[in-house]
């Protein structure tokens, strides 16, 4: 068969294996590049997703309790702790070592925060044990007062704590405000008397009378 007929019978084929031109070239060459490009910008996307800036805030707080924390002083200015029983010893302005029927004498105790306490509020407790032996004719009265004399004048003056003629066992009902630093203090003037109507029985009898500050921060 001519060549002729062999490009008719068989010209698919040939055409089909024939090496690629120039043209067919570059068209693939194109395509592949524009695949490739297509597949630069999928990953440029991926990183940029990846490597996302970020930032953050933060806080933080640091928390410290407080101290409480009271002393007392018999004289108005010589402040200590006493923290148990029996505690200061009142300085009455008349000794009450040897008191009669009518007698009243008078003392002062003073009381307030520390240089690092917050600030609170107190409250006069009397011991049940008040009662006994001369406690038992005795009675008494509690003010506070503006300065530190605590005389029949200021006691009189006084804001009531606990009223005249209580007797020893008898608790103050209410409650005092104490400044923070110390920057206040209550002066309580204590009033005690044997009243004139005190019977023989109570000669020679003794008491140690016993009285607590409690105080609660605020």
């Amino acid at each position: 068969m001519d060549p002729a007929g062999l490009r008719r019978r068989f010209g698919s084929e040939l055409s089909t294996n024939r090496a690629p031109s120039r043209a067919d070239r570059h068209r693939r060459f194109v395509r592949v590049r524009a695949i490739l490009a297509g597949g630069l910008v999928l990953g440029i996307g991926a990183a940029a997703t990846v490597a996302a800036w970020t930032d953050e805030e933060h806080a933080s707080a640091t928390l410290t309790a407080g101290t409480f924390s009271i002393v007392g002083a018999t004289d108005g200015a010589t402040f200590t702790d006493h923290p148990t029983a029996p505690g200061a010893t009142l300085a009455f302005a008349v000794s009450p070592s040897a008191m009669v029927p009518g007698a009243v004498v008078y003392a002062l105790y003073s009381v307030k925060t520390t240089p690092t306490s917050v600030a609170g509020t107190l409250q006069l407790t009397a011991d049940a044990a008040n009662g006994s032996g001369l406690g038992a004719y005795l009675t008494y009265g509690v003010t506070a007062i503006a300065g530190t004399i605590c005389s029949v004048a200021t006691f009189a003056g006084g804001t009531s704590i606990v009223a005249p003629g209580s007797v020893p066992t008898v608790s103050a009902a209410a409650t005092q405000a104490v400044a923070a630093a110390g920057a206040s203090v209550v002066n309580f003037c204590f009033a005690v008397t044997l009243p004139s109507s005190a019977v023989n029985a109570a000669q020679g009898t003794t008491v140690t009378l016993h009285y607590t500050f409690g105080a609660v921060a605020s």
